[in-house]
């Protein structure tokens, strides 16, 4: 039987994000992947030009079809645009057993915004509930909480408690947005802190790196892994990707991730 995630999110026509990084994250972790397109994006490397909403209607007819026919293993939340789009989700999602992801995605890696700012209350009553783990950079948990960018890890672990009282069953806490030589990852859950350190990547060919990590732990969770074992797999593959990730040169702006690091060997 083959091992089956979904993915809601939002399309980037450069593909180093959103539906098409979380569709190359799945099969290079072995892992079948299924879609549910939220939005369709203009955008490549250097910026966002434009951004079509699919409509509710749509958006529940394809979680239908695919709840209807396939077994999914863990479901990752992407971009999702605006409240209507985040209530035809929410809504979807009450037929789905599987443990859900959530990547709230704000700001796409060109600075441009890909959440609304009427979404964002919307978001924080309908999604964090629903979500096993809740995966925010720097920027985006503040932004949820209405709070100044954490600049320590007291302050990120301090918010990602704050996060959990909004309904998550767990937090990860991004640190790539921070400074210094490592980056510092914390996984919060009521009754545990993992910290997960990797040293920083020189490299500008980032963009992606939040849909793929979210992505790879929900790979780990189709595959069965407990979500500590999940969120270190992802951790370790995503570290491998950017540090490949220069030998595509993708692009004239921020590149993506190497996905089929391990796969693609004369790449």
């Amino acid at each position: 039987m083959a091992f089956q995630a979904l993915t809601i999110a939002g399309s980037d026509s450069g593909g180093g994000a959103g539906i098409q990084a979380d569709l190359k994250t799945f099969s290079a972790l072995n892992v079948y992947g299924a879609s549910v397109l939220t939005a369709i994006t203009a955008q490549n490397t250097r910026a966002v030009t434009a951004v079509e909403p699919v409509t509710p209607a749509m958006i529940r007819a394809q979680m239908a079809a695919v709840f209807d026919d396939l077994e999914i293993g863990a479901v990752k939340i992407g971009m999702l645009g605006g409240p209507d789009s985040i209530n035809a989700v929410a809504q979807g999602l009450a037929r789905c057993m599987a443990p859900v992801v959530l990547d709230p995605v704000m700001i796409a890696k060109s600075g441009d915004t890909l959440l609304a700012d009427d979404a964002v209350a919307v978001l924080r009553a309908k999604m964090l509930p629903l979500a096993d783990v809740l995966t925010p950079n720097l920027p985006e948990a503040a932004r949820l909480l209405d709070a100044p960018e954490a600049g320590d890890e007291a302050t990120m672990l301090e918010q990602g408690r704050a996060l959990l009282a909004l309904g998550p069953r767990a937090v990860l806490m991004k640190g790539g947005h921070g400074s210094g030589a490592d980056c510092v990852d914390l996984l919060v859950t009521p009754d545990d802190v993992l910290r997960l350190s990797a040293r920083r990547i020189a490299t500008t060919n980032t963009h992606g790196t939040g849909c793929t990590l979210s992505a790879a732990i929900a790979a780990g969770l189709a595959l069965g892994l407990a979500l500590p074992e999940a969120v270190r797999a992802a951790h370790s593959y995503l570290q491998a990707a950017i540090a490949a990730a220069d030998r595509l040169n993708i692009g004239a702006g921020h590149g993506p991730v190497h996905h089929f690091h391990a796969v693609w060997r004369n790449v």
